[in-house]
């Protein structure tokens, strides 16, 4: 299939099956590894080093990378190749719990796992299309990896009640090899040399700019959540069941909005949807900072449906309308670096370092980051 052409039926099972693969590792991965490490020990700075060093790693490679997949048109040989990398070196994770070996194999691990959800937003983007009305039907195909996050924090929490929170190691190795051996089938790339350099050229701009400041500021917001949430409410009394239905909450409703987004797009632009977005996310960070009751918790999770679930659709589609048919790697890499990269390490390691003076106090901090988000690109993309 040649991209522009409308998504068939096997390269839309094949998307499928890869984003829920992925997604329901993170979903054994975001709720609990950083509460694995809690519980071998770690100090709360430690654990933020660690998620800042992921995502510090992310932020070069997944651009190295993506420049190399879209130069010489190489991104399906790199995504299996590397899929498979990642699995082999996760398994070191089973004889490690202390923090220096646990550095080491995090620094080798990133390097080659870090580029590996901007190759699939590509490879979705090459195969839904040229046609908006096909690229809107990309949150209903994105949903497949919501459902799996869900399916997997909500079970995952009974099973660490049941067994214990270090089976989480070789069920994040067991998700890995399953997307290794499904990534064989994902399609190629086709770009040229003279085509990849006009479009880097054409992807250097202030609206690219303006849009990744407010990326940024957006999942820089998040580090309290994604790094200190889980154990915030074990803290409070919380076991692992109830943490992992709380995300489940939050999944359930990322999946309705993503299965609407379709709808939703052909009435609201993607600005005022990624506007909106971070509004909300400062509404959702006031609620946990005061958050204690069950009720509290769990409408600050529903409102996931915009912090994550509408920004992260919209993300995704304005990023490939800034970009090029031979730069679409490289543009949803920049994306995910900045964002998810330099946000996201931006937040762990100042979470990391504030949390146990502060605690969910941070929540504030949250909301006036996410806030100063919406004023950058309601102000600056004009």
């Amino acid at each position: 299939m040649k991209p522009g052409e409308s998504l068939n039926g096997s390269s839309e099972r094949i998307l499928k099956i890869q984003y829920f693969i992925y997604f329901g590792v993170m979903g054994i991965f975001l709720p609990y590894f950083n509460l694995y490490c809690h519980h071998l020990g770690f100090t709360s700075f430690e654990i933020g080093s660690l998620s800042a060093l992921r995502t510090a790693i992310t932020i070069v490679f997944s651009i190295v990378w993506s420049i190399v997949a879209d130069r010489y048109a190489w991104r399906k040989p790199i995504y299996v190749l590397f899929n498979f990398l990642s699995a082999a070196i996760w398994v070191f994770f089973l004889y490690i719990n202390n923090f220096s070996g646990m550095l080491i194999v995090t620094i080798f691990h990133t390097i080659f796992f870090a580029p590996l959800i901007a190759f699939i937003e590509a490879f979705a983007m090459d195969e839904l299309g040229s046609g908006s009305g096909d690229k809107n039907r990309y949150g209903r195909i994105r949903a497949w990896g919501s459902v799996s996050f869900i399916l997997v924090v909500f079970s995952l929490g009974k099973v660490s009640d049941l067994f214990s929170i270090n089976t989480i190691v070789p069920l994040i190795l067991a998700g890995y090899t399953l997307q290794a051996i499904f990534s064989i089938p994902m399609p190629k790339a086709k770009a040229r040399e003279e085509q990849f350099h006009a479009g880097v050229r054409e992807l250097l701009n202030a609206r690219t700019l303006t849009f990744l400041t407010c990326s940024f500021l957006m999942i820089f917001s998040h580090g309290t959540y994604y790094g200190f949430y889980s154990i915030y409410l074990e803290e409070l009394g919380y076991g692992p069941f109830f943490i992992g239905s709380t995300w489940a909450v939050a999944s359930i409703a990322e999946i309705v909005i993503m299965i609407n987004s379709g709808r939703i797009l052909k009435y609201i632009t993607l600005e005022n949807v990624i506007f909106f977005s971070c509004l909300a996310a400062s509404a959702r960070w006031c609620l946990l900072w005061r958050a204690v009751t069950v009720t509290e918790i769990m409408i600050a999770q529903v409102l996931h449906a915009f912090t994550y679930g509408t920004f992260h659709v919209a993300s995704i589609l304005y990023m490939d309308r800034l970009s090029t048919g031979q730069t679409r790697t490289l543009g949803q890499a920049a994306n995910n670096a900045v964002s998810y990269g330099l946000g996201m390490m931006a937040g762990f390691l100042l979470n990391g370092y504030l949390y146990e003076a502060y605690g969910a106090r941070l929540f504030l901090m949250s909301a006036s980051v996410s806030l100063a988000g919406a004023v950058v690109f309601r102000f600056l993309s004009r």
